[in-house]
């Protein structure tokens, strides 16, 4: 076995097995921890966890070619439907301890899990929240460089137009997976994330990529793009 960082993705790196076979993987910040399951490899004396792209939209995202990760060591992100933590575990590996999520989630049990994750995962703050009201949690999360989104809801497009308002940086970046059939059972998904890019892009968006996540997440898609205040 051996690891080595991925040559486009920083912080993020690949695991060799002797098989020949590939794995993601994001250097463990809490050594010993597993969040949802995970193989941790020891490669000379670091600890990696490996990243499965079916519990995770934003690997799911980088195997199906997302032009860029914009996230960084030392950035601050809002994650709007952080649930128990899978994906933002790895975010919290590749922005370290000088980076901070602020996780926002509405189900009061899916916290409990993540209080769990954060109780030796320093960089994450969980807040009980709805991310249709971000006025609610204003004193609580400063100016961000990043959004990532995932929430089940028919308005996913407003909820993260609503908090760039708030939160997001000029230039900063939004990462949002959108569930089709959370916001329009009847129809088609191409029709359903053509109508979301327009939100976004009325709110102050540019689309620079989006990415189909099947077959590891069938009828969702990866959407990055970059906020421009008026």
């Amino acid at each position: 076995m051996r690891v080595y960082e991925h040559e486009s993705w920083k912080g993020v790196y690949v695991v060799e097995l002797d098989d020949g076979s590939l794995r993601l993987a994001t250097k463990n910040l809490v050594p010993g921890q597993r969040v949802y399951g995970e193989k941790l490899y020891n490669y000379e004396s670091v600890e990696y966890r490996e990243w499965n792209a079916y519990r995770s939209k934003l690997a799911a995202a980088l195997l199906k070619g997302l032009m860029e990760l914009p996230v960084s060591e030392g950035d601050s992100i809002l994650y709007l439907g952080i649930a128990s933590g899978t994906t933002a575990s790895h975010i919290s590996d590749i922005i370290g301890a000088k980076g901070i999520i602020y996780g926002v989630e509405f189900a009061p049990r899916v916290l409990r899990d993540l209080l769990q994750v954060v109780a030796d995962r320093r960089n994450i703050m969980p807040i009980l929240a709805d991310a249709r009201y971000p006025e609610r949690y204003r004193s609580l999360v400063t100016v961000v460089r990043g959004l990532y989104a995932d929430v089940a809801q028919p308005e996913q497009a407003d909820i993260v137009v609503k908090n760039a308002k708030f939160f997001l940086q000029d230039g900063g970046y939004l990462l949002l997976a959108i569930k089709a059939r959370s916001i329009d059972v009847t129809r088609e998904p191409s029709e359903v994330y053509l109508k979301e890019m327009n939100r976004l892009v009325e709110g102050g968006f540019e689309v620079k990529d989006i990415v189909h996540l099947d077959p590891f997440d069938r009828d969702h898609a990866m959407v990055y793009a970059v906020y421009h205040r008026g």
